[in-house]
Parts: structure tokens; C-alpha cells; sequence
């Protein structure tokens, strides 16, 4: 049952990102040929129109597979005879669109749930926010220069910072005051404490509140995303800590299973949580400039736009099938590392 409610998730977000792409290049008159959910042979399709829709064997990934999009091709409605602006739109649009999923999802959460407002709940003994004089009651609204819209964040911060001196800013009584505090390393927890607590419970807004959180929800996601590669980057953290398609199962299916016991409610809400990362989380990654990703092809038509003329074809080709191969050489990789971390 995980296993599938897994499938279900992937290949939702998968098919949203895909029609982000088919929609824009429908709209810039680009002849669609496929229109795929999976990789590796196809199991079954249909045609409808010229684009044929189908299935294929490996539930991860998919593609819109449009006429001259790697390939030279006189045809008049294919995607290389486009201008630049129209080839950038409907490139752009598969992330874009997983933005927009993303987003809908958490104005959904926090319309049924609330969201958790960054106010200190408790100050413990010993730790620097009690020197600070930070008390329970304020809200705290910047760290450093990071803006703070959630509690979970300031955890989250810290976490992406470690040992770094935090620059606090917060309100009392309507006076907004600032602070530096030096984190406490905990040997317990193994991380660096400010030492404030949670406590304060979810609250809910009207529809502009509710609306505004889902952007602020949506920009936490994606600095948590960039923070993650930043760390993996500079070996904070190593690529044990990094999950692929195999190791998302996993998480969906524990949430599932320790969800269950709450009631429906808390599995849908759970399961649209971890969907809003996973969406947010695509869109970035596909932005980023490597070859064969939705980046990596914008990186070339912004390079076309200074150059003022469009790269080679074939060489265009060329370069997105090595990114492709290094792509799915280091996604092997992953898999492998989520396979050990399991069995082992």
C-alpha cells in the first residue's frame, strides 16, 4: 500500500511538471510527439491527436518529448525553429509549474492545519537566549539575514548554520529588538541551541493570511533545498545523507504508517507536506544549470540571447546527453546508497 501511495505522489508531481512544459509549447503552436510518465520501455499508450501519451516501465521521472527538441528538424512547428523567448517559456514552465503545485498544496495545509508562528514558548536554564534576555512571548523575526515566518525555522537555521554567531531579531510588546547570541552545542541532540522552545500553537488566518503563508511556505522549501546542496557541496554533510527515489519511498511509507493511527486527516495533511517539499524541491533541481536538466537548457538559450545566435544543433544535442549520462550515473549512485542504507 506505501509502496504505491509512493508511485502515486511521484507520479503526480512528475505528470504536473510535464504539463507545465506540453501546455507552454501547445500555446507556442510546438508539436508535442510524446507525452511520457516513467522511463525505459514503454508499457502501453495511446494517441490522441499527434502526441502520443504513455506509460513506461520505470515509475520515476518522465518527459514531453517535443518534435526538434535535441534532434535537427524542418519542420515548422518544431521546437528548435522557435524564437529563444518561446523555447525559455516553455522550458521554464515544468518547473514553474511545480512551484504552483507546491504552493497549492500548502495554502491547502494551512487553511485545515494553521501554520506554527515563530513566538518563543520557553527559554531553558543555561542556554544563551536566557542570557540574552530573550523571554517567553516574543517572536522572533530575523536571524541574521534570514527572515523568519515560522518556528520550525529557527531550527532549521541553525541546522544550515552551525556554530555561526545569529543576529536576533525580535518583537516584544510591539518594540522590535536585536540581540547576538553565540548557539550552545548540545551533546544530547548533537546540534547547536540557541536554547528558546516552541509551545504556542498552530494558528489560522483568513483567506489573504492563508494565501501569504503558502508563499512564505514555499520559500522555506526552496532555502532548505539550496541549503542542502550548499552543506553536500562543502562535505557539511556527506551523500549518506542523500535520498533518492528509493529512499523517499521509505519516508512516504513510515509517514503513512505512523499517520494511520490519527485518523485520515493526518495522513493527507502529512502526505501533502512531504508532497510540497518533493514538488518544491523538483522545481529547483531542474533550475539548476546543469546539461539535460530544464537549467542546463536555459543556460544555453541565455548564452544564445548574448551570443545572438543559436548553438549548433547537434552540439546542443551532444551536451544534454552527456548531462543526461553523468545524471543518471550519479542518480545509480544514489540508489545504490539508498538500497545499502536499508538492507544494512
Amino acid at each position: 500500500m506505501k509502496i504505491l501511495i509512493a508511485i502515486l505522489i511521484f507520479s503526480f508531481i512528475i505528470i504536473f511538471h510535464e504539463m507545465g512544459h506540453y501546455l507552454v509549447a501547445k500555446w507556442c503552436d510546438v508539436k508535442v510527439n510524446e507525452f511520457q510518465l516513467g522511463l525505459g520501455p514503454r508499457v502501453f499508450g495511446f494517441k490522441k491527436g499527434e502526441t502520443t501519451f504513455s506509460l513506461h516501465l520505470l515509475p520515476f521521472g518522465g518527459a514531453c518529448v517535443m518534435e526538434g527538441e535535441d534532434e535537427a528538424s524542418d519542420d515548422e512547428r518544431a521546437f528548435n525553429k522557435k524564437t529563444v523567448w518561446q523555447r525559455m517559456a516553455i522550458v521554464f514552465a515544468g518547473p514553474f509549474f511545480n512551484f504552483i503545485l507546491a504552493f497549492v498544496m500548502a495554502v491547502v495545509i494551512i487553511a485545515n492545519m494553521g501554520f506554527d508562528p515563530p513566538v518563543i514558548g520557553g527559554i531553558m536554564e543555561g542556554y544563551p537566549a536566557e542570557d540574552a534576555g530573550l523571554q517567553e512571548g516574543d517572536e522572533i523575526i530575523r536571524l541574521n539575514s534570514y527572515r523568519v515566518h515560522f518556528y520550525r525555522e529557527v531550527s532549521v537555521y541553525l541546522y544550515m548554520h552551525p556554530g555561526v554567531d545569529v543576529d536576533v531579531t525580535y518583537k516584544r510588546d510591539g518594540q522590535t529588538l536585536h540581540t547576538t547570541i553565540i548557539p550552545k552545542y548540545d551533546e544530547e541532540s548533537g546540534r547547536y541551541l540557541l536554547g528558546v522552545q516552541g509551545g504556542r500553537k498552530y494558528e489560522k488566518g483568513g483567506v489573504i493570511e492563508t494565501l501569504r503563508y503558502g508563499i512564505y511556505e514555499i520559500k522555506y522549501q526552496i532555502y532548505i533545498t539550496f541549503q542542502s546542496l550548499r552543506m553536500l557541496i562543502t562535505r557539511q554533510v556527506s551523500l549518506n545523507d542523500v535520498s533518492g527515489p528509493v529512499g523517499i519511498v521509505k519516508v512516504i511509507g513510515d509517514t503513512y504508517e505512523s499517520s494511520a493511527p490519527d485518523g485520515l486527516m493526518y495522513v493527507i495533511m502529512n502526505l501533502l507536506s512531504i508532497s510540497v517539499l518533493l514538488s518544491a524541491n523538483l522545481g529547483v533541481m531542474n533550475l539548476l544549470p546543469i546539461p539535460a536538466l530544464d537549467g542546463g537548457r536555459l543556460l544555453i538559450f541565455i548564452v544564445e540571447v548574448i551570443r545572438g545566435k543559436q548553438m549548433n544543433e547537434e552540439l546542443e544535442g551532444k551536451i544534454n546527453f552527456v548531462g543526461f549520462a553523468v545524471l543518471m550515473l550519479f542518480m545509480l549512485v544514489v540508489l545504490a546508497n539508498d538500497i545499502y542504507k536499508i538492507v544494512v
